[in-house]
């Protein structure tokens, strides 16, 4: 599909990420309009056919949310029959730039219910340049419900954040769910990787290895911003898992 000439969908098309839902494709991504550049709202694109690189892909609208705020970075996934929602939004009331929230969906473009603050920019890490919760990613491993997300600017001092939880438990109590005090990626000169972030799990060819795939900088000293120098490349790396179930990403290794 192409973007629009004016009006929404027209600019900034930001952040896609593909799902398998039910036998449909769907891609979740975030757009502005090209006299708001950063009017930036979320969406969802559909393709019925079995390979995403085929059929057609219809445009199924916006994702409504309770604010009519900047908002981007939807994920979903599925636990014990449930489907949810998480995405970063900028709550009208709140000084910060964005948080992560998350909801019940009743269907693969439409959440029901409550929402939920699962977590905001309170951290001395969270609040570099930018007071920023975004990028989740939901990774369920060793009963544990894990939930990825970045914080901060989006250069040098960006970094990726861990949240989780107990599958037992109700993931709409915000009680449920744990958060690291520290990051567990960030910027390590030594490799040359600056401001690592907004990954995604997912599994490598042999049907077993969880890989970390995100976007980071081979540079510290920006051209331009943050968010106008667009030269964040994509790199993976194989998680490892220590003694009680958590991700980990260290020691240090070039990706």
């Amino acid at each position: 599909m192409a973007k629009n000439q004016t009006g929404p969908l027209s600019l900034n098309i930001w952040a896609p990420e593909l799902h398998k839902i039910d036998g449909s494709w769907y891609i979740y991504f975030a757009a502005g309009e090209r006299d708001r550049p950063f009017h930036i709202r979320m969406f969802v694109l559909r393709n019925d056919h079995p390979d995403p690189m085929q059929g057609s892909w219809t445009n199924l609208g916006q994702i409504k949310t309770p604010w009519d705020t900047f908002a981007l970075d939807a994920t979903t996934f599925e636990h014990k029959g449930k489907r949810y929602l998480i995405w970063a939004q900028q709550d009208p009331t709140a000084t910060y730039n964005s948080a992560l929230w998350m909801a019940e969906m009743s269907d693969p473009t439409t959440i029901k219910g409550e929402v939920i603050e699962l977590s905001k920019p309170e951290l001395n890490w969270e609040i570099q340049g930018y007071k920023v919760n975004e990028g989740a990613a939901v990774l369920i491993r060793n009963n544990k419900v894990f939930v990825a997300y970045s914080a901060s600017a989006t250069d040098d001092r960006y970094a990726m954040g861990l949240l989780w939880a107990n599958p037992e438990d109700n993931l709409m109590d915000p009680k449920s769910w744990n958060k690291s005090p520290n990051p567990i990626f960030g910027t390590n000169e030594s490799v040359n990787r600056y401001g690592p972030g907004h990954n995604s799990f997912v599994i490598a060819e042999d049907g077993k290895t969880d890989l970390l795939i995100y976007h980071a900088r081979d540079y510290k000293d920006l051209q331009g911003t943050p968010l106008t120098d667009p030269n964040r490349h994509a790199r993976a790396r194989v998680i490892q898992w220590d003694k009680n179930g958590f991700p980990q990403l260290r020691p240090e290794m070039s990706d």
